[in-house]
């Protein structure tokens, strides 16, 4: 204990190390704790500091140190492990508030907060040395930049920090998989060229491996295992212990650029795993309080990673909105992507409720409410899959896009499902008052195979995740063409170039809201690898899965842009109302589906698992979407093949009144048609293969003069 350093009462709010004008005000949730000590440390100088106010369960005080400082916590208390209180002052404790951390985990069996059983006497084992330290760091608000890119206008490139830039030839060396690389010109003209609108980061909140990952010889890569909800990654800095400012300042350089930043965000569990696990924060504050637990003080694991956060709980559902917050209002972020979000809506682990707490402390906060909120929609257990099941506000990941995409073109299944899910998803969002952006459509995210893979594996190959290739799902409609993995059968590689192609541009000419994964545009390949989810502990982290600029396909990147180019320009492909077969002021309907004969759709033919082809007429007369038009809207005309060789004859309802320009060809290898000359519907068009073409109806002709 200390007597140089005089407390001062401070207050308990906020959580957290606060630097201020009388000191640094510390303030931490302990509420059944007997006694909780800051511990400053200065290399392997401890100096406690008792903390001796106590309001609504938070102890709380004001000490005069400088911002820069690094401490811990040692709370004492009753140790009784099948009532959840598990209090160990051997334990040295990180601030679930903290806004930096520095470190990493030393020996194992010292993080661990009891000594041989979980529930049997307490370690008197110190872990000073062995557990990351919090940093005093003074608050600074975000530049006041928010773009808010209306939902019909955004595009999302999902990225991870490390892996995207790690190999780029073009940025500096010293910048490659760090904040910093996203905010340099020659990475930010790539995601502007493409189309992108918004980057959604895999997890950048400080990440500790977990306990079973870190004795194989890996490390977390996704960062999937959070240590601190408000603390960035110091991995991504360039310079280690200057990550909030290059975050900051990436954050700044992709405004500029007109890109949002939407983080991927794990607020359903913690690194501490199961009440095996180690003792590193949370669970030495206040086991009962943060996780949920059963009656006899185990975890209940909804999450299949040990343990689950209590979103019922009051400590919880505070953190949760204090971290967003934060994230928003001092770092300048634009949205969030909530995994396993399903675990945030259902109180005690029962039955799911979109009004549950959490989620309502979410939605109706006036800071958070603005941003973009995008849930994964299911957890590790049946009751978890919840797709459509959130409130108004919210998106969702759409698996059932995903899923329907790939079979169509792994020619797996018919056309029924596609129509509904290329045309917004109605029948999952639309009976909540949601609109078609609620659908996240996807076809490859990090969670799986890349585009590359799924058209070259039939099966996964984790085997370097040294699980015995048992993680990773075994659900993936994926095709290989013929050969499993790499070739040089020229005919084998251009079926796979064509089934990307054809994969890429019905994500983007569908309603709702795309998702690409970073690499897609231009080949990337885990090797058949779909649970990239960790690398041996020497990889640096922009070493891991990274990126190869430098073999891309740049006619694929061209192809994808172009097709994102037809997006921007045909309003009627990013409505934000669902098609309802009304009558337009054109007297036509709003949507209409031909087949291959170019006659409309019938409940036979819909209900025809062979059917492989379909033409979706979108009319451009009474376009719904929330931002004024540039230009005149127009009528479009899409037509998906997935097959071999075919006659396809345009559709040429009686209430035809143009000719069709070509403007998307995915059979060309950067989407251009051949021949972009108007032709008349009921024309004939022979496709060699799987194709999406896309045309601009243009006036001209008409069905009386054809």
């Amino acid at each position: 204990m200390s007597d140089d350093l005089a407390t001062e009462p401070g207050s308990p709010f906020p959580l957290g190390a606060t630097v201020g004008a009388r000191g640094v005000n510390f303030a931490v949730h302990a509420p059944d704790a007997e006694g909780v000590e800051l511990c400053l440390v200065d290399g392997s100088t401890e100096t406690r500091v008792a903390l001796t106010e106590r309001t609504y369960g938070i102890w709380h005080g004001a000490v005069s140190v400088p911002a820069g400082q690094q401490y811990g916590y040692r709370v004492s208390g009753p140790w009784d492990p099948s009532n959840g209180y598990r209090f160990n002052p051997h334990k040295l404790l990180v601030d679930p508030s903290a806004r930096q951390v520095t470190g990493d985990f030393g020996d194992a069996h010292a993080l661990l907060a009891f000594a041989d059983d979980p529930f049997g006497r307490p370690s008197t084992v110190d872990s000073l040395g062995h557990v990351p330290l919090a940093v005093v760091t003074a608050s600074e608000p975000a530049d006041g930049v928010r773009l808010e890119t209306p939902w019909d206008h955004t595009v999302i490139y999902e990225l991870h920090v490390g892996s995207f830039t790690g190999a780029h030839p073009d940025v500096p060396e010293h910048l490659r998989g760090t904040y910093l690389a996203l905010a340099e010109p020659v990475v930010l003209e790539h995601l502007v060229s493409l189309g992108v609108t918004a980057v959604e980061l895999l997890p950048v909140q400080a990440c500790f491996t977990e306990p079973g990952v870190r004795a194989r010889g890996m490390r977390n890569h996704w960062g999937y295992s959070t240590g601190s909800y408000f603390a960035p990654e110091t991995s991504y800095a360039s310079e280690p212990g200057n990550e909030r400012a290059e975050f900051r300042a990436m954050v700044a350089a992709l405004h500029a650029a007109g890109i949002e930043v939407i983080l991927d965000v794990v607020y359903n569990h913690t690194c501490e795993g199961g009440v095996d696990g180690p003792s590193i924060s949370w669970r030495g504050f206040d086991a009962r309080g943060y996780y949920l637990l059963n009656s006899r003080g185990q975890d209940i694991d909804l999450t299949g990673c040990g343990n689950t956060l209590d979103a019922a709980s009051p400590a919880v559902v505070r953190m949760v909105c204090d971290s967003l917050r934060f994230w928003v209002t001092e770092m300048g972020v634009d949205g969030f992507r909530f995994d396993l979000a399903s675990t945030l809506g259902r109180p005690g682990g029962y039955g799911f409720d979109p009004r549950a707490p959490l989620l309502t402390a979410i939605a109706s906060d006036p800071v958070l409410c603005r941003a973009k909120l995008i849930a994964e929609p299911w957890d590790a257990t049946g009751p978890g899959y919840q797709v459509g099941g959130f409130g108004p506000v919210w998106s969702e990941w759409n698996d059932r896009y995903r899923d329907t995409a790939r079979r169509f073109w792994a020619g797996q299944t018919g056309v029924r499902e596609l129509a509904s899910r290329m045309a917004g998803s109605e029948d999952i969002y639309g009976g909540s008052g949601r609109r078609p952006w609620s659908s996240i459509n996807f076809v490859t995210a990090h969670d799986g195979f890349t585009a590359r893979d799924l058209v070259s594996y039939r099966h996964k190959h984790n085997e370097r995740n040294g699980e015995d290739n048992r993680d990773g799902t075994d659900n993936n409609s994926s095709v290989n063409h013929g050969v499993e993995g790499p070739t040089d059968d020229p005919a084998i590689l251009n079926a796979r170039d064509r089934h990307v192609r054809a994969l890429l541009s019905t994500l983007v000419m569908s309603t709702g809201t795309p998702m690409l994964l970073a690499g897609d545009e231009f080949g990337h390949t885990q090797n058949g690898n779909n649970n990239a989810y960790c690398v041996s502990r020497d990889v640096a982290p922009g070493a891991a899965w990274a990126l190869d600029w430098s073999t891309r396909d740049t006619a694929l990147t061209s192809m994808l842009a172009r097709a994102l180019r037809v997006r921007r320009a045909a309003p009627v492909l990013r409505q934000q109302e669902y098609f309802s077969g009304r009558d337009t002021p054109s007297g036509r309907p709003d949507l209409a589906w031909f087949d291959a004969d170019g006659v409309e759709f019938g409940p036979e033919r819909w209900n025809d698992d062979s059917v492989r082809t379909m033409q979706a007429w979108v009319d451009g007369s009474d376009v719904r979407i929330s931002t004024p038009l540039e230009d005149e809207p127009f009528s479009s005309l899409v037509v998906l093949h997935s097959g071999g060789p075919a006659e396809i004859v345009l559709a040429d309802p009686e209430w035809s009144t143009g000719s069709f320009v070509p403007v998307f060809d995915s059979a060309a290898p950067t989407g251009v048609p051949a021949d972009q000359a108007a032709v008349a519907p009921g024309s004939t068009v022979s496709v060699a293969g799987s194709v999406v073409l896309a045309f601009r109806c243009e006036p001209g002709i008409t069905a009386e003069n054809r």
